[in-house]
């Protein structure tokens, strides 16, 4: 399994191969703004990118997977050892020969991408994916008719339209419809999971000097599952930084996923 950390402003898009990731973790960066950690399992794309740099959130966040490897173009020195130090495995270009490349057609730093089979070959993942704790099933009972959601951030937001001919919810980011590939063809998840989460100050700045938030997914909180054109409230939690995340009815019941593509909202908290 590997994860493969991705632009997320308009300079960065379109995207290129995340519309193959198995999950996608959008989380909260400094700025108030937005990055993707695309999970690849069960296709591993010739292009996914553009790739930047790690954060601390991304760690806690891939402790359940086991040992997968991050995909990254690098890291603030003060984030460095939490990641070398972390239990994943990190990889940077100079680690796969051959792997990444250079869009001629973007500016730096919107133009790295990898090629997820070079680094398979390159650094092949230890064991299988770890239980992350995402159950697939039918539709449970009750929920909301909702045809579109939008989770907002400080500067940006992420809008989800049900479409019933795709039987998936429509990605869009900051108002433009995310496509992919050279029909323009609309992201869609079968679920997207909003999971409401605090926030609290890294010790890394940008170069404008705002915090780096880290989303914390581990303890529990309130959180709405969207499928079949249906909204489903619900509660995560989970233990530890290696334990998976359970989602529950407000009853307690475990509430099953759509079977397909898995997005995870990570929403600041009330």
């Amino acid at each position: 399994m590997y994860a493969v950390k991705i632009d997320n402003t308009a300079r960065g898009r379109p995207w290129d191969g995340v519309e193959f990731a198995d999950v996608v973790h959008v989380e909260p960066v400094e700025g108030g703004l937005t990055r993707l950690l695309a999970v690849f399992s069960s296709r591993l794309p010739a292009s996914v990118g553009p790739v930047r740099s790690a954060r601390e959130t991304d760690v806690g966040i891939l402790g359940a997977y086991g040992l997968p490897a991050l995909v990254y173009s690098g890291a603030a020195p003060e984030l460095v050892p939490v990641v070398t130090s972390a239990s994943l495995i990190s990889t940077v270009p100079h680690d796969a020969p051959g792997a990444f490349r250079r869009s001629t057609g973007r500016p730096v730093p919107e133009n790295l991408y990898v090629d997820l089979t070079a680094v398979r070959d390159a650094v092949p993942v230890p064991e299988p994916a770890r239980d992350v704790g995402f159950r697939f099933g039918p539709p449970p009972a009750g929920g909301e008719a909702t045809s579109a959601r939008t989770v907002g951030f400080p500067a940006a937001r992420v809008g989800l339209t049900w479409s019933p001919d795709d039987a998936a919810w429509t990605i869009a980011m900051d108002g433009v419809t995310a496509v992919y590939g050279p029909d323009r063809l609309p992201v869609r998840a079968e679920t997207v999971v909003v999971q409401r989460v605090s926030l609290r100050d890294s010790s890394v700045r940008d170069a404008a000097g705002a915090v780096s938030p880290v989303a914390v997914t581990v303890g529990e909180g309130d959180a709405e599952v969207l499928r079949d054109g249906r909204s489903h409230p619900a509660r995560w939690s989970r233990r530890s930084a290696t334990d998976p995340t359970r989602l529950t009815s407000p009853g307690g019941d475990e509430l099953p996923l759509a079977a397909g593509r898995v997005w995870v909202v990570l929403a600041p908290g009330d």
